[in-house]
């Protein structure tokens, strides 16, 4: 199923109410986001050029540590659609319970596709999907580890949508122009609390990437996403502190869900995941408070929740959990 966070209207259409009256956990989005700088007026009336797109890429490289090959594109699902082009279809794998858009994006395209429990079982596979951090476990993976994989793999895509609080676990500084065999993913609008800009990037070797780029058009973002990612990306006092911030929110998020009687099951500081005893009657209970969660078809247990922000919305949150 390719069912998904942010469903707020199916909340309202059960639950009542106006966006306005909800509070959206159903996300991992950061609940802060980067302050918008003002725009110039050639943000919305220009297309982005090759040198707009150039500077962009080359903060956002940077901000990743790496010297490999980037191509800008409209989110990480933007990729997503276009990695089963970059290898003839086959037998592909995928690290799971994961994000569903990756095997479904891979079975819509022809590939054989099956979701596999550990790393090692990739292993073979034509071309393989490993997200890290994982959505929505949080299940961890080494550079070192999944570097290794990619030896045993035809293609490795690797998923760090959520990595950016957690940079030591990129693949991205290792990956330079001649690597063949790994692309990495990264999400913009998670961690910088804008995902309405709809930017994210691919890296990797030259000849894959080269091809994403064709694939991608000449216009990939818009000036918007450009202007908006090079202040983000330069903003490294705004990152240090976020990093840190989103830390402490999801340690008062589990103290909140310990008292609640929860169990953590793992997740990032972007959102964390919890075993409830029952996640429907628990995320039909905080509807009821106007507080929209995230379960899974796959467990009866689990729930997803992200962070909020406000003093009010806290207490809120504490109350609707009491």
């Amino acid at each position: 199923m390719r069912d998904h966070g942010g469903n707020l209207d199916t909340a309202i259409a059960e639950f009542g109410g106006a966006p306005g009256d909800w509070i959206d956990l159903s996300t991992g989005i950061n609940p802060r986001p980067f302050p918008v700088p003002e725009l110039s007026a050639r943000a919305w009336t220009a297309l982005p050029t090759k040198a707009d797109l150039a500077a962009l890429t080359e903060t956002a490289a940077r901000a990743f540590g790496t010297t490999a090959p980037m191509v800008p594109l409209a989110g990480a699902q933007a990729a997503i659609q276009l990695m089963p082009q970059l290898a003839m279809r086959g037998r592909a794998r995928v690290l799971g319970p994961t994000y569903n858009e990756h095997a479904a994006s891979l079975r819509q395209s022809g590939w054989r596709v099956e979701t596999v429990e550990t790393l090692s079982a990739l292993e073979g596979a034509d071309l393989a999907v490993v997200v890290n951090p994982n959505n929505p476990d949080g299940q961890r993976h080494t550079p070192t580890d999944l570097r290794n994989l990619a030896r045993a793999t035809g293609l490795l895509i690797i998923d760090e949508s959520f990595a950016e609080p957690h940079p030591g676990l990129s693949v991205a500084p290792h990956l330079t122009k001649d690597t063949r065999g790994i692309v990495v993913l990264r999400s913009f609008g998670k961690f910088f609390g804008l995902a309405g800009l709809r930017l994210g990037f691919a890296i990797g070797g030259e000849a894959n990437i080269a091809k994403l780029a064709e694939m991608a058009g000449p216009w990939p973002v818009s000036g918007a996403a450009v202007q908006i990612g090079l202040a983000a990306y330069a903003d490294e006092t705004w990152r240090g502190r976020t990093i840190n911030r989103l830390a402490s929110d999801a340690e008062r998020l589990d103290g909140l869900a310990a008292r609640a009687g929860w169990v953590v099951k793992g997740g990032t500081t972007l959102f964390r995941l919890y075993d409830t005893g029952d996640a429907v009657a628990t995320q039909r209970q905080l509807a009821h408070h106007h507080i929209w969660s995230r379960v899974f078809p796959y467990s009866k247990g689990w729930m997803r929740l992200g962070l909020t922000d406000g003093d009010a919305n806290w207490a809120r949150l504490e109350k609707a959990l009491t």
